[in-house]
Order: structure tokens, then C-alpha cells, then sequence
């Protein structure tokens, strides 16, 4: 398992955040970090996506859902079939929420190691210069130093930047829903609640962790918080199909 998270997450984002640094940012550690938070977030664009969809549609069924925990209020198992078939029929997996959380652990974990063990004092690592590819070049030197914060401490201002973004971006994420309907029922309240456990994991998790990754969670959230506004209009344009 170990060799598989290396090779597919650990040695490509080493490769690629120092191909960044050194042949595109010149020299510049905090743009490469923000150039391939954009990366992951275009890769990850298709779950992204499919989770906000999958928050828009569960919203809008609610009233379908109340309806069927009504009319099975004595049965369990009716119940719960009854709102699979719901689920199967507007195509929406109850899991799908927690699938970007999910995909991003690893992510942020690899980031980690990135910025924990490859990098020594102003220069690569022993560990990082090993995982680099035949085609990469080995940077003379690192300057840790973005907008005069040190990427290797924990830094208060981008900590609670994140914080702040993580907060707007779970607010956008709460998206009204059509046709006047204010029967949101259980996801409202899970929305609501995640509106705000959101921001106080963030702050919780990066308050002892290097800048560089709060740089990291920053820029995700802002790429984030884009994408949600852009995929809110959309879907107000042109709507979900529900009940059909």
C-alpha cells in the first residue's frame, strides 16, 4: 500500500511542485503551491461536480422523502427501500457527499510529507531528491519565503483566511432551492451544520501545521468557492429534474 501511495501521490506531487518552482514560478515556492492546488482542483473537477449536483438534488427530493417516511412510519425496511428506489430513480448515491472529503485525505496527507520531509533547510531533501524523475531538475536552492511568510511554520493570518473561505464556501454550497420549495427538511439541517463544523475542522487541523499546506487548503477552497458559484448559476439556469 505504501509503495502505491508513493508512487501515485507522494512522488508526482514532489516532481511536480518542484518542475513548478523551478521551471515556471522561478523560484517562487508559494505560486508553484497555488499552481498545483489548480491542478488537483481541474483533476478533481468530475467529483466536484457530481457532489454539488448530488446536494441540489437531495435538497429538492426532501418533500419526496418526508412523504415517504410518512406513508412507511410503521415499516423500516419499506421505508428504506422505498427511498433507494427514490434515490435510484433521480440517480444519486447517499454516499457521494462524502466522496471528495474522502479523495482529498490522501491528498493533503501526501502534501504533507511533501513539505515535512523533502524539504531541509534551502534545499531538497535526501528522500525528495530520490523520488524526483530522470527529467526533473534538482534545484540549487529553496526559498520558503511567499509574501513574507515562512511556508515551513504555521502562519495565524492564512490559517483563519482559510477558515473565513471554508465558511463562505459551505454557505454557497447551501443552494436554494426551485420552484419557491422551503420543505428542506434534513438536508437543510446538515447543510446548516456543516456550514459551520467545516470551518472549525479547519481551523482545528491547520492551526500546528506548516503555511505551505495552509496555502494548499487556501487556494482549494477559493478554487472552490469559483467553481461553486459558477455551477450554482448554472443549475439555477437550468434547473433538476425532480419527480419526473
Amino acid at each position: 500500500m505504501s509503495g502505491i501511495f508513493n508512487e501515485f501521490l507522494y512522488r508526482p506531487m514532489v516532481n511536480a511542485l518542484v518542475f513548478l518552482y523551478e521551471s515556471v514560478t522561478f523560484g517562487n515556492l508559494g505560486v508553484a503551491i497555488i499552481l498545483l492546488t489548480v491542478i488537483i482542483r481541474i483533476i478533481l473537477f468530475p467529483i466536484f461536480y457530481k457532489t454539488a449536483k448530488h446536494q441540489r438534488v437531495a435538497q429538492e427530493l426532501q418533500p419526496h422523502i418526508k412523504r415517504i417516511q410518512e406513508k412507511h412510519k410503521d415499516s423500516k425496511a419499506d421505508q428504506t427501500k422505498a427511498m433507494m428506489d427514490l434515490y435510484r430513480e433521480h440517480k444519486i448515491n447517499p454516499l457521494t457527499p462524502i466522496g471528495l472529503i474522502i479523495i482529498q485525505i490522501p491528498i493533503i496527507y501526501a502534501l504533507y510529507l511533501v513539505f515535512s520531509e523533502s524539504f531541509s533547510d534551502k534545499a531538497l531533501s535526501e528522500k525528495a531528491i530520490s523520488a524526483l524523475y530522470s527529467f526533473t531538475a534538482i534545484p540549487e536552492t529553496i526559498n520558503y519565503l511567499f509574501l513574507g511568510i515562512d511556508l515551513r511554520t504555521t502562519n495565524l493570518a492564512v490559517v483563519f483566511l482559510s477558515t473565513i473561505a471554508q465558511y463562505i464556501q459551505g454557505k454557497l454550497s447551501m443552494i436554494k432551492p426551485s420552484g419557491g420549495n422551503k420543505d428542506l427538511g434534513q438536508a437543510a439541517a446538515i447543510g446548516k451544520q456543516m456550514m459551520y463544523i467545516g470551518p472549525i475542522l479547519t481551523l482545528t487541523i491547520l492551526w500546528n501545521l506548516p503555511s505551505a499546506i495552509g496555502l494548499y487548503w487556501l487556494s482549494t477552497t477559493v478554487f472552490s468557492i469559483v467553481q461553486q458559484v459558477i455551477l450554482n448559476k448554472h443549475m439555477e439556469k437550468h434547473g433538476i429534474a425532480i419527480g419526473k
